[in-house]
């Protein structure tokens, strides 16, 4: 059994100082900065200079020494406060703990640095037109010519390509042996010929864009390659497992501050004399999502536990459940926020209406609902796989 997971006092600290940051920038900032088609880069350099960003990277690098107990908890306490960061779930999450676990030397004094101090940004790309939730059937393939790699594939809703220094593309080579493809890692510069993006139109209001890749043909050094070519799925576990944690604790975030958003008008709203929030048809419906919202978080601190304790295994598992129960909780939240304030629930003031959609985001990505369920079902339940 594993010990109870509690925030030490470092941790409801680091909460404290990230949530007065998330206060003096707020939902109004980022729905400027949204506004402007712009991104969040005064947040992102005041949250970089605090130290926040590479709160998870190796301190011999520039980070923190933490991992992702404690970004999670910037990521969370940020979207709390209505000014989530969303590249803290690609840059410093996947990409620089994958580079910290696997990278060459070389590879990690080139990015860590500057991933940490937020001075560069790092998207990833797994998602491909074909492939969806079928990492078995990526398309997108290496394959070597003398010392380097040539690269060509798809990739599909990338975010943040258009802010980022460069790109981990995971993509296949073929094994000698077997003749069979496995996934690889590499490094694609922002600026490497035959590497093209096209901005996809959502619905989604956030500052970070979504976009298509074309890889054609991309030559890249042989240096480009992250960790051993041999190693397969677990160094793309390694970078999946935090992904989750992070969408759990982006989801969290949101949630709470649906939540705060409703139950500050259910206390001062009155119709029939006394404040809405005195009705049970309005505040059991609240109390439900704060409770879901802290079980959510619980799984949250566990798969993050496990992950920094690595146990990459038990991470798994857990960092599914956190983000199955967060993305849960957070639609519910919302929808319920919207429900208390009734016409304000739709009305720019309050800030709630853009979150109808983008609280569906987590049910999606990075991995659907449905898909955390079959791995649940025949991972933890040991039942015939459906696929």
């Amino acid at each position: 059994m594993n010990a109870p997971v509690l925030e030490t006092e470092e941790h409801r600290a680091l909460r404290a100082a990230v949530a007065a940051l998330g206060k003096r920038y707020g939902r109004e900032y980022m729905a400027r900065v949204v506004a402007a088609e712009g991104h969040p880069d005064e947040l992102w350099a005041e949250a970089a200079k605090l130290g926040y960003l590479g709160v998870n990277l190796p301190e011999e690098y520039g980070g923190g020494g933490g991992g992702m107990a404690e970004l999670s908890i910037v990521l969370e306490e940020l979207g709390a406060a209505g000014s989530p960061l969303l590249m803290l779930v690609v840059s410093p999450a996947i990409c620089g703990t994958v580079i910290a676990r696997f990278g060459t030397e070389e590879q990690k004094r080139a990015w860590l640095p500057g991933l940490a101090d937020g001075s560069r940004t790092m998207a990833f790309g797994i998602t491909e037109p074909d492939a969806g939730s079928n990492s078995h059937r990526i398309t997108t393939t290496a394959r070597r010519d003398d010392d380097d790699w040539l690269l060509t594939g798809r990739k599909v809703f990338i975010s943040g390509v258009d802010i980022a220094d460069a790109t981990l593309i995971v993509g296949r080579t073929e094994d000698a042996r077997t003749g069979r493809l496995k996934p690889c890692l590499f490094i694609v510069p922002r600026d490497a010929p035959g590497f093209a993006r096209h901005r996809i139109d959502m619905e989604v209001q956030a500052p970070e864009k979504q976009f298509e890749l074309v890889l054609d043909e991309v030559r890249l050094p042989a240096d480009a390659l992250v960790g051993d070519e041999d190693a397969g799925l677990l160094q793309l576990f390694a970078g999946l497992n935090p992904e989750r944690v992070m969408t759990a604790a982006f989801s969290l975030g949101m949630a709470r501050f649906a939540l705060a958003r409703a139950v500050a008008y259910a206390k001062e709203r009155s119709v029939w004399k006394t404040p809405i929030g005195a009705h049970q048809a309005i505040a059991h419906p609240l109390a439900q999502s704060h409770i879901e919202i802290e079980l959510a978080r619980l799984m949250m601190q566990k798969a993050a536990r496990l992950y920094d304790d690595g146990d990459d295994m038990g991470a798994g598992e857990a960092a599914n459940m956190a983000k199955f129960a967060a993305a849960d909780a957070c639609v519910k939240a919302v929808d319920q926020a919207v429900h208390t304030l009734g016409g304000n629930g739709l009305s720019k003031e309050y800030g709630l209406a853009p979150l109808i959609v983008a609280s569906r985001v987590a049910r999606i990505a990075p991995v659907s609902r449905e898909m955390i369920l079959n791995f649940v079902s025949h991972q933890s339940l040991g039942l015939p796989k459906s696929y």
